[in-house]
C-alpha cells in the first residue's frame, strides 16, 4: 500500500457512522511506585502505594477508543453499565470522546460495571510491570428487560449505520451484551440489510453466530474446528475458506508474528506482520485490528488494503507499553513511510 492509497481510504473516515454492540468495560490502571512500599502494621503484608490512577474504556471500549483515534464521525455505543462508581467513571470517560453517541448506553442497578483493575509497578527506565489483575464481572444472566432494549438498539442501528461491530467479552454465556436474543436481532438486521457490513468477535466462540464477518485469532479458529495443536498457515487458510463459504462473509484471522489472513468466497489474502521495534505489549492489538478493518472496509478499501491498514494499527499498538493503546492515521502513515 502506498501513502497515497492510505490517505485516500482514511480521508473517508470522518464521513462514517458506525455501531458498536458489546461489553464495554472500565480499564482502571493503578500506578505503583515500588520505592514507596511499606509494610502493614496490622497484617505485616507489603503495602503498594498508588501514585496515579488512570481510567479508560476497555473491552469493546478498546475498539471504541481506536475508532475515535481514527477520526470516525459518529459511533453509536450499545452496552450495559452498573449504577456504581465504576459506571460513573466509565460514562465520564465515554462522554469526553468526540463523536461517541451514548443513546444506547444502558444503566442498571441489576448489573455491575465490568471492570479490569490493573496494578502496575512503575520502574525507572523499564517497562511497567503488571501485577495480578482484579476483575469485577456479572455472573448471572442479563435481565430480560435489558436484553429487550439491546435488541431495540440493534434493530435501530442496523438501519442507520455504515457498519456494525459485535464484541462478546464475557466468559459465561448470556451474562453480557451479545446474548442469543441480541444475536437473533442481528440475524434479522442482516436479512433486512444484506449489504450491511457486520464484524463479530467473541472471546469464547463465534460458533452459531448470525451472518457476519468473523474475526478471530489462530487459536480461536482451531477451537472452532476442535483442532488440536498450533495450526499451520495452510490449515488456517483452508479452515478460513470453509467458514467464508458457510457464512458468505469475510473471515479474518490474526496470526501474531505470522501476520493476518482474510478469506472471502474462495479467495485469500495474507499480510505479513511488521518487524518488532523493541519491547511490546500485545494487549489491545486484536481490538485495534477489528476497528481498523471495519473503518477501512466501510470506507471502500479492498480486502488487501484493509488488512494492510489493520496490520499497521496492530504494530503501532503493541509498542505502547502499560496501556491498551490506539493507532491514529498519522501514526500509521509514519510507520508506512519507514
Amino acid at each position: 500500500m502506498t501513502p497515497s492509497q492510505f490517505n485516500q481510504v482514511t480521508a473517508s473516515y470522518p464521513k462514517l457512522k458506525l455501531g458498536l454492540v458489546g461489553d464495554i468495560c472500565l480499564d482502571r490502571y493503578f500506578e505503583i511506585d515500588p520505592g514507596l512500599q511499606e509494610t502493614s502494621i496490622e497484617t505485616n503484608l507489603p503495602v503498594h502505594n498508588v501514585v496515579r490512577v488512570r481510567c479508560q474504556p476497555g473491552g469493546a471500549g478498546t475498539i471504541l477508543n481506536n475508532l475515535v483515534a481514527l477520526g470516525v464521525r459518529t459511533i453509536y455505543a450499545a452496552a450495559v453499565i452498573g449504577l456504581d462508581g465504576e459506571g460513573y467513571e466509565l460514562r465520564r470517560a465515554l462522554e469526553k470522546m468526540p463523536g461517541v453517541k451514548l443513546d444506547w448506553l444502558l444503566e442498571s442497578s441489576e448489573r455491575h460495571t465490568f471492570t479490569y483493575s490493573k496494578p502496575l509497578l512503575i520502574h525507572k527506565n523499564k517497562p511497567p510491570e503488571e501485577l495480578n489483575r482484579l476483575d469485577t464481572k456479572n455472573w448471572t444472566p442479563t435481565p430480560e428487560m435489558l436484553q429487550g432494549r439491546l435488541v431495540d438498539a440493534v434493530r435501530t442501528l442496523a438501519k442507520e449505520v455504515d457498519a456494525l461491530i459485535l464484541l462478546d467479552q464475557v466468559d459465561i454465556p448470556e451474562t453480557g451484551v451479545v446474548t442469543r436474543r441480541v444475536q437473533d436481532a442481528v440475524r434479522e438486521g442482516s436479512a433486512e440489510n444484506p449489504n450491511l457490513l457486520i464484524i463479530a468477535d467473541s472471546r469464547r466462540s463465534l460458533r452459531g453466530y448470525p451472518p457476519a464477518s468473523l474475526k478471530m485469532n489462530a487459536a480461536e479458529l482451531g477451537l472452532f474446528f476442535n483442532a488440536e495443536g498450533n495450526l499451520s498457515i495452510e490449515e488456517i487458510r483452508d479452515k478460513a475458506l470453509l467458514l467464508a463459504a458457510e457464512y458468505g462473509r469475510h473471515v479474518f484471522v490474526t496470526m501474531a508474528e505470522r501476520g493476518i489472513l482474510g478469506a472471502y468466497r474462495g479467495g485469500v489474502e495474507i499480510v505479513p506482520a511488521l518487524p518488532v521495534r523493541g519491547e511490546i505489549d500485545i494487549v489491545g492489538a486484536g481490538d485495534a485490528v477489528t476497528a481498523n478493518l471495519t473503518a477501512a472496509l466501510s470506507a471502500g478499501a479492498s480486502l488487501r488494503e484493509a488488512l494492510e491498514i489493520a496490520q499497521l494499527a496492530a504494530s503501532t499498538v503493541i509498542h505502547q507499553l502499560g496501556t491498551t493503546g490506539t493507532a491514529t492515521p498519522a501514526q500509521m502513515l509514519e510507520l508506512l513511510k519507514d
